[in-house]
């Protein structure tokens, strides 16, 4: 049989649709060690300067306007109004995308972000291609960017978001329910007490884990400060992402916390951060959501992203899987409660292993092989 030969699309350099594909391409590597996977960061390759300037005003709006983002965000009248600048846009795309399909000549395309997604979908039709197409959803809430007629499938995360993509049009025999593909590293057995003595933590202390995501984003400062002053004993370990100003700030501090606080910039051992801490404080981002629910992480989510960030909240705490802070100075007095009510730590915990899709990666890769064979 010839080798197996799948293209795995995303546009966003540091996020959590590249973690998915990173995952995804790890996952098929291992249940098929001759496969031939590309992973493509489709807006560089297209568009490296647009790719940079959409980037620069996705975060400023985000962060400073992100009642702009609430509005744009899955709006049916904007998406009816740009449907023919997308088009444009995607026609312009085309024969850039065109060259490398017929160049690497995949079996299968698969994509973890909307954009690529909808030129491939469009490509599809111009060209009368016939690859099979993989929308994987990495949002526990689905968009309508994502709908086209040409996706010959789409990976949802759960039962209920399957339901949800059927109210939007698609078939159910075109959803398989597999969940959001992580990294398979989230499901080996790790020994908390080794690795917290590993990282220099407490080994009985009660640790709280504090990420803004890959792009440290949130009101990190204001919480850490608040943490600060609380009379409940714990450790934090913080992580910063790319946010390099957030991380030189508190590496100047440090010393003058009165919490026990270890300090990572992007780190790779994430399994191992989350393995060993009792709550993570957190951006709900789909991938990061992923990950904890897989480790039964309790999730303490404060200032979601508008859009995605505010649908995957309302998710986990209509499972029990999170709970949900408004503003950074109620943080503390959450923190003591939970610590002080081990019970209500433990329901939350089991309801995430509950919610959790574990082997995602795995069941992804093994549909996306077997389409393979199917185009064989």
């Amino acid at each position: 049989m010839p080798e197996k030969r799948i293209l795995l699309m995303y546009i966003s350099k540091v996020s959590g649709h590249k973690s998915a594909a990173m995952a995804v391409e790890k996952a098929i590597k291992a249940e098929d060690p001759t496969a031939v996977v590309s992973n493509l960061n489709t807006f560089d390759y297209t568009n490296p300067v647009s790719a940079a300037i959409v980037n620069y005003i996705y975060m400023h709006t985000i962060q400073r306007m992100p009642f702009i983002w609430r509005y744009l965000y899955d709006n049916q009248k904007f998406i009816k109004r740009t449907e023919k600048t997308k088009a444009a846009i995607h026609r312009s795309n085309a024969p850039k995308l065109k060259a490398i399909i017929d160049k690497f000549d995949p079996d299968v395309i698969a994509c973890s972000q909307a954009y690529p997604c909808g030129i491939i979908a469009d490509l599809k039709k111009s060209y009368n291609l016939h690859i099979p197409l993989v929308a994987i959803l990495t949002d526990y809430v689905p968009h309508s960017y994502w709908i086209y007629d040409t996706v010959d499938y789409y990976i949802a995360p759960s039962e209920d978001i399957k339901k949800r993509l059927m109210e939007k049009g698609v078939e159910p025999e075109r959803i398989k329910p597999l969940g959001i593909p992580i990294d398979p590293k989230f499901n080996l057995p790790l020994n908390r007490e080794e690795i917290k003595l590993k990282l220099g933590l407490e080994p009985g202390m009660p640790t709280i884990l504090i990420m803004g995501g890959s792009h440290g984003l949130g009101p990190l400062k204001q919480v850490i400060n608040h943490l600060d002053i609380s009379r409940s004993a714990f450790q934090e370990i913080i992580v910063t992402g790319i946010n390099k100003k957030l991380h030189n700030y508190l590496a100047c501090r440090i010393n003058n916390y009165k919490k026990s606080i270890k300090l990572y910039a992007y780190a790779e051992n994430v399994n191992e951060l989350m393995a060993v801490s009792d709550i993570i404080i957190t951006k709900p981002g789909g991938v990061t959501v992923s990950e904890a629910l897989a480790m039964g992480l309790p999730m303490l989510i404060l200032k979601p992203i508008p859009g995605q960030e505010d649908n995957n909240t309302l998710y986990l705490i209509k499972h029990g899987a999170a709970i949900k802070v408004n503003e950074p100075k109620k943080v503390k007095e959450t923190i003591e409660e939970i610590f002080s009510d081990p019970g209500r730590l433990k329901q939350v915990s089991s309801a995430a292993l509950n919610m959790s899709k574990p082997e995602a990666s795995r069941d992804i890769a093994r549909l996306l092989l077997s389409l393979c064979e199917r185009q064989a």
